[in-house]
């Protein structure tokens, strides 16, 4: 059994996840594809993550790769978090983990319509809400904001309460067709940093029905590009990313004959059989990461590119903000000022060489953003400091 050490694990995602100088990609879809998929929740990480990992790239690239060419489709899928993922790897999604989130929502909102007396059978009014909003997507324009959907299926617009003291509306029900693969998430009619997306059916947004995996195959799939990139990791990671069972993720390992390597901290990691050799040192690199950047968020046990900062660099519910990397340890984090300048914070020293390309990082983003703020609701404590210090300056 081979033992991968901290540094060799922070050799490998360095590389893999297209983070050096040399490891860059060309297109959107080799972007999402080195980290499996790109976080969308929060929309301008899609074009920031993207920046950090392509040779050259315009915001107007990255739209059409979206929107026009469609080789990176927005889903629903682990853990409830929205995703960007290259189109080929939609039915191994909707087959695994979207299914499992769907099933999941359905079974919630069903209950919740029964027990606000709205319909005698929860699974059956949500059934006619599915085919009311497929027929109206159906026919003119194709395409639908939630509040135009919601008049042209009256039977969605609805307040439905819930035992939490909460209550969800007609955007819940929009939520849960996507997460089944019954709609899509399809052109934007917002532009950088905002998106403000229509809902579409497949076949009109992907030019065909997707053909959807079974379940066992669309895990182990996801589970190999997973290994790929981000290898060698825990079973608990692996749980983690996928917000999926135990069961499914051993299933998965097995099928895909990975083996286990020891690391450090007397854990025990999957790797692929054919993913054992060691790795060269890449050469000094550095990165500027947006929230909920796939390579800060990827595995649950985060110490060997974190150390002790996961408290700066998180926020209470656990959602990364921006990091400022130095070969492979997360050092710091970022923000833009009134004049969209981004500026690095570095909460550990590193050497001059490193201080000063991340300097160069941000300056070359404050560049490539042009004048345009991201605003984002994940702001970790490391980048509430930040602000607080920028202010206290400006005054």
């Amino acid at each position: 059994m081979r033992h991968i050490s901290d540094g060799e694990r922070r050799a490998r995602l360095a590389t893999r996840h297209a983070l050096t100088s040399d490891s860059r990609v060309e297109t959107l879809e080799e972007a999402a594809g080195a980290v499996v998929a790109l976080h969308a929740t929060d929309a301008p990480s899609v074009y920031l993550s993207a920046w950090a990992r392509m040779a050259r790239v315009t915001v107007a690239d990255i739209d059409r790769a979206l929107y026009d060419d469609r080789v990176v489709v927005t889903q629903l899928a682990m853990r409830r978090t929205l995703f960007a993922f290259p189109r080929h790897l939609v039915p191994a999604v909707l087959g695994s983990a979207a299914a499992r989130v769907a099933t999941s929502e359905h079974t919630r909102m069903a209950r919740d319509v029964e027990r606000a007396g709205i319909a005698p059978n929860g699974s059956a009014w949500l059934e006619d809400a599915r085919a009311g909003v497929t027929s109206a997507l159906s026919g003119g324009p194709g395409a639908f904001f939630a509040a135009e959907l919601r008049r042209a299926v009256p039977l969605i617009d609805v307040t439905v309460p819930t035992t939490a003291d909460e209550s969800w509306s007609a955007p819940q029900v929009l939520t849960l067709l996507g997460a089944e693969g019954t709609i899509v998430r399809g052109p934007s009619s917002g532009s950088f940093p905002t998106a403000r997306p229509l809902w579409t059916l497949p076949a009109r947004w992907l030019g065909s029905e997707v053909a959807v995996m079974d379940p066992a195959d669309g895990y182990r799939e996801l589970v190999h590009r997973w290994l790929r990139a981000f290898g060698p990791g825990t079973e608990d990671d692996i749980v983690w990313w996928l917000g999926a069972t135990k069961a499914a993720v051993r299933l998965a390992i097995r099928e895909l004959d990975a083996v286990q390597a020891t690391l450090d901290g007397e854990q025990r990691g999957w790797i692929l059989r054919d993913d054992v050799d060691a790795v060269a040192e890449p050469a000094p690199w550095t990165a500027l990461l947006p929230p909920l950047d796939p390579t800060v968020m990827g595995w649950k046990g985060r110490a060997f590119y974190l150390g002790g900062r996961g408290p700066q660099l998180f926020d209470s519910r656990g959602n990364a903000g921006t990091t400022a990397w130095a070969d492979g340890r997360v050092v710091g984090s970022w923000i833009q000022d009134a004049q969209a300048v981004v500026s690095v914070r570095l909460l550990e020293p590193v050497s001059t060489g490193a201080r000063e390309a991340l300097n160069d990082q941000a300056s070359r983003l404050t560049s490539w953003l042009g004048g345009v703020r991201s605003p984002t609701g994940y702001r970790s404590p490391a980048m509430r400091a930040q602000e607080r210090e920028w202010e206290h300056g400006s005054r």
